[in-house]
């Protein structure tokens, strides 16, 4: 079999399916009625599976024939949307975004370039979910994930390093002036510390010592918080000591609400990674929002 008979064999199955009918699937695709049967049959033998039962009353899909569909679905609307963003008609940046980012991160300072993109291109619409949760962009169908730090599993997706920063450590004035400030990062074992809820990775602060290596200083939480605003504000309320990315730090340590500690070990950089499936690069709206960010990365706005 021809890889072109190969792709009407699954074009004829997808729409046998979709309709349960032979003559409306011959329909859709402009064939007759026993092409479209002869095309799924010719699949069905190539496979060497059952993908649909006939009867004389109707078509039923087998277990395999829905497996096989909800597979074969994606594959060709992939290749549409390939074809449409190849075409050089179809280059606007327009249709729905699906992106996931730090819940934090993503309200102070993807939001503000996100509106800026979508006022310049008004058929672009967004669907955000800003959460500190690690998800799997190609399980969830999400186009594009922001994530901070370690990108340990990229299995079938497309990395791009937009920025980086260092991610200090603080407190609040009233914190210090009741506990005193830590002088060694072992000092923390004696403070209360505010983490993040991290299953995905060991609980700590990265740091840095005079010619080591960077690590991961294990501490115990006295307080875990899964959202990285809610970490600023509990520090800020004088609960503990934190660790968070300078950009969403920078203003209340410049107005006084916070204070560095340890900042000489507190000096280890941690990359902003965009991450994206490889079945959705062609997508001109996904380069051009990872572009976008990547610029504001160089500009140091992230």
């Amino acid at each position: 079999m021809s890889s072109s008979e190969h792709f009407a064999g699954i074009q004829a199955f997808v729409e046998t399916a979709r309709h349960l009918s032979f003559t409306e699937a011959a329909k859709v695709l402009a064939l007759t009625k026993s092409a479209v049967g002869k095309s799924v049959s010719r699949l069905e033998a190539r496979l060497g599976v059952t993908l649909i039962h006939r009867s004389t009353r109707r078509l039923v899909l087998t277990p395999d024939g829905e497996a096989y569909l909800a597979v074969a679905r994606r594959a060709l609307e992939e290749i549409r949307a390939a074809e449409t963003a190849l075409s050089s008609g179809n280059r606007e940046i327009a249709g729905r975004l699906r992106i996931d980012a730090p819940a934090a991160w993503g309200r102070q300072v993807l939001l503000p370039v996100l509106a800026e993109i979508v006022h310049k291109h008004p058929g672009l619409h967004l669907a955000l979910s800003f959460s500190d949760r690690i998800i799997d962009p190609v399980e969830e169908k999400v186009d594009l994930v922001i994530r901070f730090g370690e990108t340990a599993d990229t299995t079938g997706l497309i990395t791009r390093k937009l920025a980086e920063q260092r991610a200090p450590l603080f407190a609040a004035p009233s914190y210090i002036a009741r506990r005193g400030a830590p002088q060694t990062p072992e000092d923390l074992s004696h403070h209360d510390c505010i983490t993040g809820v991290r299953l995905d990775a060991p609980i700590g602060y990265r740091i840095a010592r005079m010619g080591s290596a960077p690590e991961r200083l294990r501490v115990t939480p006295t307080h875990e918080i899964g959202d990285g605003s809610a970490v600023i504000d509990a520090a800020i309320a004088g609960l503990g000591i934190a660790q968070m990315p300078w950009s969403l730090v920078a203003a209340p340590l410049a107005d006084g609400r916070l204070v560095e500690v340890l900042a000489d070990h507190a000096t280890v950089p941690v990359g902003i990674h965009a991450l994206w499936p490889e079945t959705r690069h062609l997508l001109a709206r996904v380069r051009h929002v990872v572009d976008m960010l990547g610029s504001k990365g160089q500009q140091g706005k992230l």
